[in-house]
């Protein structure tokens, strides 16, 4: 018997909002602070500089096997998430020690690719189809506002003695965000499906890898994820020779991630509408490398907050929008997909990140380096537009 569907529980979307936050926050806690905890714990920079690395190298070794959790086993899936995102965050309490805080950043490092690939089907179960672009773009939007979460703490709480009050709020924000997302999810979604896929664990790979668009949204990934994760770790280092300090550096990256959440959170819902996707993706490459080449031979602090500014608000919301398709393209193995999307652009961040820190000593190349790379996406996104249009053509349930 077919079942009957009604409207959008938003209630979900808040919940899983607040989750998707949480886990920036608790991957981020000390970039800001990476020299004053050192000292506090005892350990080097580079240590420290770890308790974030893992975050991406244990999502692209779990990315695959998340989202065939999240296909059969959804809800459980993802309460498992904020659960071990909570549980990460209060293991960090427990000692003031270097050896507690990685166990609880690979705790909640595990726990991430959990909630993140179930951005598309948190959307596709709880909102309606007209709904659900919007519903990606809050959730994305709430990702990088955990980011930006986590560089406010990290300018408040900036001493050693402060950092056990910072990882205390880091704490219980996480715990109530589980306890929310737990009641907002305590029904089905309105718009689940009716049964669980069978043998998803083979079956839901094969439509997600096996549908070319998901190919060539996997790899266009790389690239936006590459630029971007490669700027905020090193802008400050490649700006230090132009006289940009390191507290301006760190305003221009937060300005950077408020402009991607505000960019994240209205500029995908404008351009489904207008079905410009394939346009916005080609816009934002290009502008991201022209950015990237001002920054090569004209570095400073304007050119560093425009640029660099200018990159957050329309390279973060290439995100939402690939991901929107996604939903829109695979509906039961939408969790699978969405990791394949995740740990291409991880991926991509691991390896731009590394080449672009191998010329850290070299700004201007680094920054050529980083203005190649979108252009090289460039075709790519534009090749989009038919296949695009062909998938707006097509009847959504």
């Amino acid at each position: 018997m077919a079942r009957v569907v009604t409207g959008s529980r938003w209630a979900a979307i808040v919940g899983y909002s607040l989750v998707g936050a949480a886990t920036q926050l608790v991957w981020l806690n000390f970039a800001g602070v990476t020299t004053v905890a050192a000292a506090h714990y005892g350990v080097s920079e580079s240590a420290i500089g770890w308790l974030a690395q893992v975050f991406p190298l244990l999502y692209v070794l779990l990315a695959l096997p998340c989202g065939l959790i999240l296909d059969r086993w959804f809800r459980s899936g993802l309460l498992l998430g904020a659960a071990l995102t909570a549980l990460g965050a209060c293991l960090r309490l427990i000692g003031d020690d270097f050896g507690w805080l990685l166990a609880g950043q690979i705790v909640a490092s595990i726990a991430q690719p959990l909630v993140l690939n179930a951005v598309t089907g948190i959307t596709g179960r709880y909102l309606s189809p007209r709904h659900r672009p919007t519903g990606i773009a809050v959730g994305t939007a709430s990702i990088f506002a955990g980011m930006m979460i986590a560089f406010i703490l990290d300018a408040v709480f900036t001493t050693g003695d402060s950092l056990s009050t910072m990882l205390t709020v880091t704490a219980i924000y996480c715990v109530v965000a589980a306890l929310i997302l737990t009641v907002a999810l305590r029904n089905e979604g309105p718009h689940a499906p009716a049964a669980a896929t069978p043998s998803p664990d083979r079956g839901a790979l094969e439509i997600a890898w096996g549908d070319p668009l998901i190919r060539r949204l996997c790899v266009l990934a790389i690239f936006p994820f590459g630029v971007f994760v490669a700027m905020t770790t090193f802008a400050q280092a490649l700006l230090e020779p132009a006289g940009v300090s390191g507290g301006t550096a760190s305003t221009i990256l937060l300005i950077t991630v408020i402009a991607g959440v505000l960019g994240s959170a209205i500029i995908p819902i404008v351009v489904v509408r207008r079905n410009a996707e394939s346009a916005l993706l080609v816009l934002s490459l290009t502008v991201t490398s022209i950015a990237c080449i001002v920054l090569a031979f004209a570095p400073g602090v304007l050119t560093g907050f425009l640029a660099i500014t200018l990159i957050g608000l329309l390279l973060l919301p290439a995100l939402p929008i690939v991901l929107e398709l996604v939903e829109r393209r695979t509906g039961e193995a939408e969790g699978t997909a969405a990791g394949l999307i995740w740990m291409s652009g991880n991926l991509g961040g691991l390896l731009v990140a590394t080449a672009v820190g191998l010329l850290v000593d070299h700004p201007t190349a680094a920054f050529l380096l980083m203005a190649v790379i979108p252009l090289i996406a460039v075709p790519g996104a534009r090749a989009l537009r038919r296949p695009i249009a062909e998938l707006r053509a097509q009847p959504q349930p």
